[in-house]
């Protein structure tokens, strides 16, 4: 596959692929119209590609730390030189506003940047011994084959983040992309990849559903697993690595909580609030998806959020200016709405929003919400900001703390150290103090607590821990002459 095969303006999609299993239609969700297809993995094809992405390890792990660099600095340059062809086909494929799409790619040039400085750094250190003349070395080596699978809402920046450091650390990998994003979290960077220079075979793409990840996941020859979507699939795929003693970096689902004090800057929260809600539709794990707002001003900040949600354009981004676009399909549209009726049969109030045409969802604000509603409970993945309040500050952090999930959490206040105190409580791995929950910085170690993951951290220095492992190795001069 050449990027050549990609780059086009029709944005029409025929892979010059040796795969040969079950055609899949690559669809343009805005329209439901086919943008091309591409072939699945049989499972003896799956096999070989495995067997044949494990052999090239070795040779890129022996690969000299300059040319692995350079490597990764071209991909990085190549991304940046198609920005525009890349970011039509997140709009396209995806369903992404050009804003997102490009603040995507350029997050994604980052990285590449930053992991071609990877394998110039310190693969070791030297410990002291109390064994005379010993020397203890402890180097990071690594890991061996990994596999990458992706989800189709941020799929270039979600694949990126695990397969760069992973190459940057001597691994070879096998990206299994979404069905919803072959080409932009797939075939656009096994391609620019191999023309950046790397070794045919390092970086290999292994199209498929369930089955295909499931065999991936359990496959003896694969030696990690680096996977983001839902907690439910993180779990069976916990227990899988975990018996089989392979390691895995699991970034999963969330439902954030966006705390709002009494004496927050509403203009500013309301901000935040709208950003990290309607953004990208909802479709984004670190959605702020639960509003808990202190009751004395939870009228006033509905009103500022409810203007901004009103405010907004819904439509087709590949032809308009638009804020929203359109949920990745009929399914995630129906379930949102269902999650919002369910609600308001259960005493929510709808203050804006709430219907759909199509596949297209208003900008939603729900009050009056209650624990018990799905709307609340649920991981949300739509455009809804649901409404709670509270009186006390420990019943905000109750009320934050009351879910399986710890991904990422916000606080609105004036007060730094109030504010600071409730941070140091939730049970989050990210929170951000007058900021919305949706960021993610590249040189950052990005990861969740509690059913958000598995203590697996992407970014920065966390990179080199995820992606190798430590080896001991002793040296003297001469044999040690034991007592027997």
């Amino acid at each position: 596959m050449n990027f050549s095969d990609i780059n086009n303006e029709s944005c029409s999609f025929q892979p010059g692929s040796s795969l040969s299993g079950e055609s899949v239609q690559v669809i343009e969700p805005a329209t439901g119209g086919s943008l091309g297809f591409c072939n699945q993995a049989t499972p003896e094809e799956l096999e070989t590609l495995v067997d044949s992405t494990k052999a090239a390890q070795q040779g890129w792990a022996e690969t000299g730390f300059d040319i692995r660099s350079q490597i990764l600095r071209r991909f990085g340059a190549l991304l940046e030189k198609n920005a525009e062809v890349i970011n039509r086909w997140n709009i396209r494929e995806c369903g992404s506003i050009e804003g997102k799409a490009q603040w995507e790619l350029q997050a994604c040039i980052d990285q590449a940047y930053m992991c071609s400085a990877l394998p110039l750094n310190a693969s070791g250190e030297i410990f002291p011994s109390n064994i005379p003349e010993r020397e203890n070395h402890c180097i990071r080596v690594p890991l061996g084959l990994i596999g990458v699978i992706s989800p189709w809402n941020f799929p270039l920046l979600l694949s990126l983040r695990a397969v760069l450091p992973a190459l940057a650390m001597g691994n070879s990998v096998i990206i299994k992309p979404d069905l919803n994003s072959v080409v932009t979290g797939g075939y656009i960077i096994t391609s620019l990849l191999e023309e950046a220079g790397l070794p045919k075979g390092v970086c290999t793409l292994a199209l498929g559903g369930i089955k295909t990840g499931q065999r991936l996941v359990e496959h003896p020859k694969v030696d990690m697993i680096a996977f983001t979507g839902s907690t439910a699939a993180g779990r069976e795929i916990a227990q899988v690595c975990g018996r089989e003693f392979k390691k895995s970096a699991l970034e999963l689902g969330g439902n954030n909580a966006f705390v709002v004090l009494d004496d927050a800057d509403i203009t500013g929260a309301s901000s935040c609030a709208a950003w990290g809600t309607f953004l990208h539709q909802g479709q984004i794990c670190m959605q702020s998806g639960r509003h808990i707002v202190q009751e004395s001003i939870a009228d006033a900040y509905i009103d500022a959020l409810r203007e901004r949600a009103t405010d907004l354009a819904i439509g087709d981004p590949n032809k308009e200016q638009v804020h929203l676009g359109p949920m990745i399909n009929e399914s995630q549209a129906a379930r949102v709405i269902s999650l919002i009726n369910e609600s308001v049969a259960m005493g929510a109030k709808v203050e804006c929003g709430g219907k759909r045409e199509g596949v297209f969802i208003q900008p939603t604000i729900l009050s009056k919400v209650t624990p018990d509603m799905p709307i609340f409970k649920e991981e949300i993945f739509g455009p809804v900001a649901p409404v709670m309040t509270f009186v006390t500050d420990d019943e905000a952090i109750a009320i934050a703390n009351d879910t399986q999930y710890g991904l990422a959490a916000s606080i609105q206040s004036a007060d730094m150290v109030r504010a600071k105190v409730i941070a140091n409580k939730i049970d989050a791995g990210m929170v951000h103090i007058n900021d919305q929950t949706v960021n993610n910085e590249y040189q950052v170690p990005f990861g969740g607590m509690k059913a958000s993951g598995n203590s697996g951290r992407f970014g920065g220095p966390a990179n080199m821990e995820e992606f190798t492992e430590r080896k001991w190795i002793s040296l003297r001069s001469e044999p040690l002459i034991y007592p027997f």
